[in-house]
Order: C-alpha cells, then sequence, then structure tokens
C-alpha cells in the first residue's frame, strides 16, 4: 500500500502547528506570500528578522528531512522548465492579487472562518482544477 499520504499529513500538521506559533507569538496572520514579499519590497523594516527566520525554516526545514530521510521524495513536477517558472510567476502574481496565499486564506482564513479566506481558497481551487484540466489533459503541456 503506498504511504506517500503520510508525508503529506505530516507536511499539514507542521503548517498548521507553525501557523498556530506564529499568531501565538507574534499576533498575526502566518502568510507566506506576506511574508515574502514584504522581505523583498523592503516594507518589513521592524519586522525583517522575524520573517528571515520564517523564511529560513520554510527552506531549511525541507532540506534537513531531506538528510534525515535519505532524499527527497518523488514529485510529479514536470521538466518543462518554461511551465516551472511561468506558473511560479503566475502563482506570484496571483497571490498579489489575492492578498494572499494559500498559508493565509487557506490555512489561517479557514480556520478562522473569515468568508473573504474561504472564498479566495474556493476561487485559487477552482483555477488550479480548471489549469490542470487544460494543461494537462488537454493540451498534453504538464
Amino acid at each position: 500500500m503506498e504511504q506517500d499520504w503520510i508525508w503529506g499529513l505530516v507536511g499539514g500538521g507542521l503548517i498548521g502547528l507553525g501557523a498556530a506559533f506564529y499568531l501565538l507569538v507574534n499576533g498575526r496572520i502566518m502568510g507566506a506570500s506576506g511574508i515574502l514579499g514584504a522581505v523583498v519590497d523592503g516594507s518589513a523594516r521592524e519586522t525583517r528578522s522575524e520573517r528571515l527566520w520564517f523564511l529560513a525554516g520554510v527552506i531549511g526545514v525541507p532540506a534537513v528531512l531531506m538528510l534525515v530521510t535519505g532524499g527527497a521524495p518523488d514529485t510529479n513536477l514536470t521538466g518543462n522548465w518554461v511551465v516551472v517558472i511561468a506558473a511560479g510567476l503566475l502563482v506570484g502574481l496571483g497571490t498579489r492579487l489575492a492578498n494572499g496565499c494559500t498559508s493565509g486564506h487557506g490555512v489561517c482564513g479557514i480556520s478562522r472562518l473569515s468568508i473573504r479566506g474561504i472564498v479566495a481558497t474556493l476561487i485559487y481551487i477552482g483555477a488550479g482544477v480548471l489549469t490542470v484540466a487544460l494543461f494537462r489533459h488537454a493540451l498534453g503541456v504538464i
């Protein structure tokens, strides 16, 4: 029996725990795109250090897990780097337009029963389903 779902469960639990910890310690919602965006655009003057520590954890924890478990898990990432770069840019644009991402709207917004978070999550999940249907199944690009 496949047990890859366990990594998803562990990862989801860690994201939820991180979101709760960030809210309890800082009194702010953990939205990864907002945290990164404020570091990049320079608007995180007084909170720059905590944001950099957060980003270091987002990058460092998976790196440590890879070392502990003996390598990266298999993914379904396409080998077409044009598609990967375009997807990354579109996700970045979408998070700016929506004023948040999956961690801000999906994890933190839904858990707080935020209508804005619920609506945003439904929209980006729907857009993801349509994108996969179009680009994988109709066009065969990914």
